[in-house]
């Protein structure tokens, strides 16, 4: 099990380049099996989380593997799936597998899925997914943590979600593009994710209209084709990398993601102390003066990412003042708290709402991660710390960063991997 060892003080500096969304890529390698007619993605991130879902692809009986030309590109054939179960030993690793569900009883009528993994950060019922699949026409059978959903046809329909869910608007839109009739998703994420998809499913030919609102209307095809198409820059990791050189007093910029989709971590980055250039290739930030404490809500699309909450933790425990960070999404996405509080950090914790101090710095101290986030939280952290910090556990940040450690060693970070 590897770690990645900091040694806390340098300032970071310098523009790096972020991979291909992780949470895009999951949902296009699933809309692959939509098609009849092979899939390329290209910009796809080295990462455990999509070696998973090309398991279980493969699992279903589709041809997926990385091309043998581009190292950030997949290949995936869903002509040859003749076995629509994804087993449970796949699923347990990684909640976006269940993205499978849809597509598999869209093409072949039939799909048994193991309940979903993942982190664990709080409660993530499927009940939204299963709801709209129901809707179109699937009967839907729990069995022995198995999900299993079977249809004579799909048809269209309206589906209003009790709240907005990334993967269950994806699920669902995915299915409903190969249904008879129209369907219309009311309450709708509004994720550039489902954006993300709902475009790639217009270029295999599906008629999808509305994605980005909360209203998502579908006019069902008979067939889809595959295509080619490079993934979106990953907008967390982007943020990541810029909480991590304000966390360091530096200056960093980073490209290769539609700085559009940033604007409510932007926002608060600046309210922060952070100096911000924007522009279509790229964001830049710096400061050299003090920081100072916000307060935040995390909220679904275009509020403040959940997935940025831990790393926004980070920055503000070394900011002037106090800060207040309520998690509006899950709740129990707080457990890096211990953790921070280790390198010295004052941080008290009251349901869902944190109250941060800031102090003048942290220690370097041996820490664990808990989840993803959560790792990339800690990492940041360490940067800011003074001395040596030890993140054990970090095959958490392999799900969801590609070679992070190298791409903070590019900006001037004394940072290593270490078995």
């Amino acid at each position: 099990m590897d770690r990645i060892v900091v040694q806390g003080g340098a300032r970071l500096a310098g523009e790096v380049a972020v991979s291909g969304s992780k949470n895009a890529t999951l949902a296009l390698m699933a809309a692959a099996v939509l098609a009849d007619s092979e899939t390329v993605l290209h910009n796809v991130p080295r990462l455990r989380d999509v070696d998973t879902m090309l398991e279980i692809l493969r699992a279903l009986g589709a041809r997926a593997d990385w091309h043998e030309y581009d190292e950030h590109a997949v290949r995936i054939d869903a002509r040859s799936i003749n076995r629509p179960e994804a087993p449970y030993d796949l699923v347990r690793k990684m909640r976006a597998s269940f993205l499978v569900l849809g597509p598999l009883l869209a093409r072949f009528g039939a799909a048994r899925v193991s309940e979903p993994g993942g982190c664990a950060i709080g409660v993530r019922p499927v009940d939204q997914h299963l709801k709209g699949l129901a809707a179109l026409g699937g009967k839907v059978r729990l069995d022995h943590g198995y999900v299993e959903v079977t249809t004579s046809g799909l048809r269209g329909a309206g589906v209003a979600f009790d709240l907005p869910t990334v993967n269950g608007t994806q699920n669902v839109m995915m299915a409903a593009v190969l249904a008879s009739g129209d369907t219309v998703l009311e309450n709708a994420a509004r994720e550039p994710e489902v954006v993300e998809l709902a475009d790639a499913l217009n270029k295999m030919g599906a008629r999808v209209r509305g994605a980005g609102g909360d209203r998502i209307a579908i006019e069902g095809v008979a067939s889809l084709r595959g295509i080619r198409h490079a993934v979106s820059g990953d907008r967390i990791e982007a943020s990541t990398l810029l909480a991590a050189g304000l966390a360091t007093r530096g200056d960093v910029r980073v490209t290769g993601v539609d700085t559009s989709v940033l604007e409510s971590t932007l926002d608060k980055l600046r309210e922060a102390g952070a100096d911000l250039d924007v522009d279509a290739t790229g964001a830049r930030a710096r400061t050299d003066g003090p920081l100072r404490g916000v307060n935040v809500v995390t909220a679904p699309f275009p509020g403040y990412p959940t997935d940025m909450q831990a790393q926004l933790m980070a920055v503000l425990t070394v900011a002037e003042g106090s800060s207040v960070l309520r998690e509006g999404v899950f709740e129990n996405r707080f457990m890096h708290v211990p953790e921070l509080q280790r390198m010295g950090a004052d941080i008290a914790v009251s349901g869902r709402t944190a109250h941060i101090r800031g102090v003048p710095g942290l220690m370097g101290a041996p820490v664990m991660a808990t989840d993803l986030r959560a790792s990339a939280g800690l990492i940041v952290a360490a940067l800011a710390a003074e001395g040596e910090t030890v993140v054990n556990r970090v095959y958490h940040i392999d799900r969801g960063y590609e070679r992070i450690e190298e791409k903070l060693r590019s900006l001037g970070a004394a940072i290593q991997r270490e078995d």
